[in-house]
């Protein structure tokens, strides 16, 4: 039996679906890691939070991380990994939209960092167990390499880049900078389901 030639990464960019996943993985990275490197210095700048309290709900949100997987590892079966994405992102925007809300000591900004780990749990490794479902087995080692390319230019490039918009604008703004790329995430994610829907439907006509 003849082996299949890897895929370039012109030919897997040109299969539908591939760049939204890798525009969903590159904003995941991006806000996890960003999440995870300026939450202290968020907490006490611009939420007056104790230092000691602000390291550690910065740890809290990867504990979030660990244990939020732990429990996927029990539901993932039955829940399947686009229900998993979609309600982890879900979780993800509301821990954000709580980084964000002012007063009550900042007590908000604590809860929703850890809530932010819990939602951030589920996502990468659903997406890469999806990746077989959405894209074929004969693609998906191609098409995970590239994934992870993608995620390590997220976690590269855009915590620096956060760095540069504190300096120069404003700390504060770290809450809105996680939105974003949530909103990223939902845009990315959601075309992905529709396009695979597509792909499916397709193929049972066929």
């Amino acid at each position: 039996k003849t082996q299949t030639p890897p895929l370039s990464l012109l030919q897997a960019l040109k299969i539908k679906g591939v760049k939204q996943v890798l525009l969903a993985f590159f904003a995941y990275c991006s806000l996890e890691t960003t999440t995870g490197l300026w939450a202290s210095s968020y907490l006490v700048e611009f939420r007056g939070i104790n230092p000691e309290i602000a390291a550690e709900f910065a740890s809290l949100f990867f504990l979030g991380i660990t244990f939020g997987r732990f429990l996927c590892g029990f539901i993932a079966d039955k829940i399947g990994d686009k229900l998993l994405i979609r309600w982890g992102i879900v979780i993800i925007l509301f821990g954000s939209v709580l980084v964000a809300v002012p007063g009550m000591s900042g007590i908000t900004a604590l809860a929703g960092l850890v809530i932010i780990g819990l939602g951030c749990a589920p996502v990468y490794p659903s997406i890469i167990h999806s990746t077989p479902a959405n894209f074929g087995q004969d693609n998906s080692q191609a098409i995970i390499g590239i994934q992870m390319a993608s995620a390590y230019t997220g976690s590269t490039f855009m915590p620096p880049l956060f760095g540069l918009i504190a300096d120069t604008i404003s700390i504060g703004l770290y809450p809105v900078y996680l939105i974003l790329f949530t909103i990223l995430m939902i845009a990315m994610t959601e075309k992905l389901n529709r396009i695979t829907a597509s792909k499916k439907t397709m193929a049972d006509e066929a």
